[in-house]
């Protein structure tokens, strides 16, 4: 599956966050906080549309989480189609996806990172190696790093250094290679800064 390899503080001074969480990015955004291109400095746009602010929006979660398209299209229809708050629904499946659950627990610096663990198959789901970044995990699943993970320096130094905290839906194990998805999560524990509703208006037209 394609995946975004282009400049990742280009996007996120379009954007204006950190989309991708890296050190670069945080510098670009400090030294250079206006939009990139040869009129990022001094363009005059007023106000900004309203299909501007729905598509920066969508463009924000899509980067963020590390989507295509297709495939962020083809979860908003899902989400969609299932009952409950559309807006909702999408964050929470991009939440349980494998990678970011292997992110949110701290084993991997960024999601980026996360789903290469994944794909080059250090991580079990209920003791059996998943391999899919895409995965959507179900509660009460245990998601673990593989022996050989545990000992990677890279691993270990995300776990002690890093020390994140985890969200309130997952519940870590004691020695850092393991988590469990205690519940499905809500919208408050969720805390990317994207407004959702702006994506399903855009979705909806």
């Amino acid at each position: 599956m394609s995946r975004y390899t282009g400049p990742k503080a280009r996007v996120s001074r379009r954007l204006g966050i950190n989309i991708f969480g890296t050190k670069g990015e945080m510098v670009a955004l400090d030294k250079r906080p206006y939009p990139p291109g040869e009129h990022g400095r001094t363009r005059r746009r007023g106000n900004p549309s309203e299909y501007l602010l729905q598509l920066q929006e969508k463009q924000k979660a899509r980067f963020s989480y590390g989507l295509t398209e297709r495939q962020f299209r083809r979860l908003y229809e899902e989400a969609n189609r299932r009952q409950g708050v559309t807006g909702e629904n999408m964050l929470r499946f991009l939440e349980l996806r494998l990678d970011n659950v292997v992110y949110r627990a701290g084993m991997a610096a960024t999601r980026a990172q996360a789903r290469q663990l994944v794909n080059h198959g250090h991580v079990d789901v209920n003791g059996s190696r998943v391999d899919i970044p895409s995965y959507r995990c179900k509660k009460g699943e245990v998601v673990s790093l593989r022996a050989k993970a545990r000992k990677m320096v890279v691993v270990q130094w995300n776990i002690d250094v890093l020390d994140r905290q985890s969200p309130a839906w997952l519940e870590m194990g004691d020695n850092g290679h393991e988590v469990t998805v205690r519940e499905l999560p809500v919208r408050d524990q969720i805390d990317i800064p994207v407004r959702e509703q702006l994506i399903v208006e855009l979705y909806s037209k």
